[in-house]
């Protein structure tokens, strides 16, 4: 067997006694440890500070008399206040680090039973960190008994050795994962490995999440499960404030934001709070962060790195501790590479991206978000409806059908069983409905193509339409989407042209676009408001 050594701080109260026979009457944690015979201590560190200098000596002497095999080193370590916890910390650290340890040589015991308690659960930390390379020992008196040595006990923090608690870590991991996903039965392996590792995330860190994914894909959803998971456990006590980003628009941005002074601006009768400091101690969720202007960019990054902001109007800071969720359609890196969006607020956000998939590519999970969806039905109008075999047969088919475009993601799946759900007959969807349904979809479905003529129909004639070869509608459609997602000609230019801008001396892309437009007989106000 390898030597033992124990590591362990002086008791001052429970280690104190008088001298003469009578000590040998009391338990005296520190001696009592090498008091036993199946316990062979080869070698004691002994932690006292300086006022206990004569008690440490004395201990070391008992020791030396019931134990003469155990060599006692005296360890002295000061606290200012022995109850800072990062001080105590910090120092017993040093001393781990400074101590020549050596599991390969000796096994050792950290005895956490003296010492006041911050120093034992700084014990327990080291120990846990493995800075201290043993075991914990605990010991205690005797019931019923005047036995000087005690009892002991130690406790190994490898929980791999301990099937039964790995195997309730396990348990409640996966139950937290079915939370995140509401209790869905979701088959998508992909999508089942990202939310074991935002379950993860969301309960060991307070960093910003970045959740990217098209419209309908769950991102609201998701933030609201991922701050409800973190209340259970205690972690926030505020609410759980939501922002859709692409509702604040110009000088009512900052205000709704970071509040303002009564009299800040025209119509500020009164002091408003704003959304940062009503998510104080709970969660922030900026729904399209992508669409917020730079300024309130720059604002939020101060927010989230010093918990600090100054209201429109104030010249007093407000503060706010939340923990921030942001979520967005677009590519925040194609965004800051045009300019549209700030790199440092995007570095802030990018720790943490996870990127949700459309409907269309989780078609294995269209049939459990059904029953999910007919659940949901039933407690919203408190009337359940559900398949026949072969409407529920037909209707997984066509959903699940390679051509089953499904472009407003999970939204479009729960308007298809709300719709069909009310129109069942006395709440039993037969296939006669499935298919009035499916006819539904295909035509809103067709109606939303990628070739253009929806978008273009809005603002040209079927004269000028018909003009433009096919070629270019695709590509015009695409420019007028690009300039109603923009505020300005010039942020729309840099968004079209952002790779090709990188390869000029000199770049104007917003007259670039103008002259585009104009081929067309289109002009920025045209197209921007319609």
């Amino acid at each position: 067997m390898k030597p033992l050594t124990v590591i362990g701080f002086l008791g001052s109260t429970l280690d104190a006694s008088k001298f003469g026979p009578s000590r040998w009457n009391k338990w005296r944690p520190s001696v009592g440890v090498t008091m036993h015979e199946d316990l062979r201590v080869d070698r004691f560190l002994l932690i006292h500070g300086s006022p206990h200098s004569r008690l440490a000596a004395y201990v070391a002497e008992d020791i030396a008399s019931v134990s003469p095999e155990t060599s006692v080193e005296l360890r002295l370590l000061d606290f200012t206040d022995p109850w800072d916890f990062e001080e105590v910390y910090g120092k017993l650290l040093d001393f781990a680090r400074a101590e020549p340890f050596d599991p390969e040589l000796e096994d050792y015991l950290v005895h956490i039973t003296t010492g006041t308690h911050v120093a034992q659960i700084c014990l327990f930390l080291l120990t846990e960190a493995r800075y201290l390379p043993g075991r914990l020992l605990q010991t205690q008196p005797e019931r019923g008994s005047i036995n000087p040595a005690g009892m002991w006990n130690t406790i190994d923090l490898d929980l791999s050795r301990y099937d039964s608690i790995a195997t309730r870590f396990a348990v409640a991991s996966a139950e937290s994962a079915s939370f995140l996903k509401s209790g869905i039965d979701t088959r998508n392996a992909a999508f089942n490995r990202m939310i074991d590792e935002i379950e993860r995330v969301a309960l060991r860190s307070k960093a910003p999440i970045l959740l990217v994914g098209p419209t309908g894909a769950g991102k609201s959803l998701l933030a609201r499960r991922i701050y409800e998971l973190k209340k259970s456990k205690h972690q926030v006590a505020g609410p759980f404030v939501e922002v859709n980003c692409a509702t604040l628009k110009g000088d009512g941005a900052m205000s709704a934001l970071f509040g303002h002074r009564k009299g800040a601006f025209t119509g500020a009768v009164a002091d408003r709070p704003g959304l940062l400091r009503a998510a104080d101690k709970g969660m922030l969720f900026l729904d399209e962060i992508g669409e917020l202007g730079l300024d309130e960019q720059a604002m939020i990054l101060r927010a989230i790195e010093d918990k600090r902001f100054l209201p429109v109007g104030s010249d007093k800071e407000a503060a706010s501790e939340f923990q921030l969720i942001a979520g967005t359609n677009r590519d925040l890196g194609e965004a800051v590479a045009a300019g549209a969006f700030r790199d440092d607020l995007y570095a802030r956000l990018n720790l943490w991206t996870f990127t949700l998939p459309g409907l269309a590519d989780r078609r294995e999970d269209i049939e459990p978000n059904l029953d999910y969806e007919l659940d949901r039905f039933a407690e919203r109008e408190g009337d359940r409806a559900s398949f026949n075999k072969e409407a529920r047969q037909r209707y997984l088919s066509f959903a699940t059908a390679p051509d089953a475009r499904w472009p407003g993601n999970f939204r479009d799946l729960a308007a298809s069983v709300t719709r069909m759900a009310t129109l069942s007959p006395k709440g039993r969807i037969d296939v006669e409905c499935v298919n009035a349904e499916i006819a539904r979809l295909q035509r809103l479905w067709s109606a939303q193509t990628d070739d253009g003529a929806g978008v273009l129909a809005e603002i040209l004639n079927t004269a000028a339409l018909a003009e433009i070869d096919p070629f270019d509608r695709v590509q015009l459609a695409e420019t007028i989407r690009i300039c109603r997602n923009s505020r300005s000609l010039s942020e729309a230019g840099r968004t079209l042209f952002a790779a090709s801008r990188t390869r000029r001396s000199t770049a104007n892309d917003a007259d670039r676009l103008k002259k585009y437009l104009a081929r067309f007989g289109l002009d920025w106000g045209s197209v921007s408001q319609s």
